[in-house]
């Protein structure tokens, strides 16, 4: 997020940025994109890397396949894939 600081105080009039970090900065405007045929897909997969993990992990996992957490990174501009 180092150039949307840089944009968000004045110390740079443009900056490349993930959407996502646009869509919520308060100081920035998207005058721009880069056409999706440019560059691959951006994926934030979610794995659980200990099977043994403790409650609170598996619990957390589980959570962030809810409807109720894919709903929030739909509001903030995620695509949620299929699971």
């Amino acid at each position: 997020r180092g150039a949307l600081a840089l944009v968000e105080r004045g110390e740079s009039p443009f900056g490349i940025v993930y959407a996502t970090d646009a869509q919520i900065a308060k100081k920035v405007k998207t005058v721009a994109t880069f056409p999706a045929s440019s560059h691959k897909a951006i994926e934030y997969p979610l794995v659980m890397v200990n099977s043994n993990a403790n409650a609170a992990t598996s619990s957390f996992y589980q959570y962030l396949q809810s409807d109720a957490a894919q709903a929030i990174f739909v509001k903030y501009g995620f695509k949620v894939l299929s699971i």
